[in-house]
């Protein structure tokens, strides 16, 4: 694999937009295909395109493994350890066998969902 990926951003743009107009204004593909073009265009406007690439090249490798840090039985015990300082944004966290990532807000470490490979069918998490 090349160190750095095939993402033309102009071309993946013009791909998103004549798919748009093939499902119809409104529809709801139509729309999930506006708003990968907006994030896409947000990744851009906001300089985090090398970010962007580096996640890209991590995704296409086929032995990437997504490495659960720490395993909660509860909810609370998750927010708890969050709130005690040793969590870090990024952090991929496993509460009751369900798959959580730490996210930072402004001023806020919180836990959105982020299912696992096993939840979704495929095993290549590394616990």
């Amino acid at each position: 694999m090349s160190k750095k990926p095939e993402v033309n951003v102009e071309e993946v743009l013009e791909v998103l937009g004549a798919a748009m107009e093939r499902q119809g204004k409104g529809s709801r593909e139509s729309k999930a295909f506006e708003t990968a073009a907006f994030c896409l265009l947000y990744v851009r406007e906001h300089g985090k395109l090398d970010d962007f690439a580096h996640y890209y090249r991590e995704r296409l490798d086929p032995n990437f493994k997504i490495k659960v840090e720490r395993d909660f039985a509860t909810r609370d015990e998750a927010e708890a350890w969050i709130k005690s300082g040793e969590a870090v944004h990024r952090m991929q966290i496993r509460i009751d066998g369900k798959g959580f990532l730490v996210v930072q807000l402004p001023g806020r470490l919180t836990l959105m969902n982020n299912p696992l490979p096993v939840e979704l069918g495929t095993d290549d998490s590394e616990d």
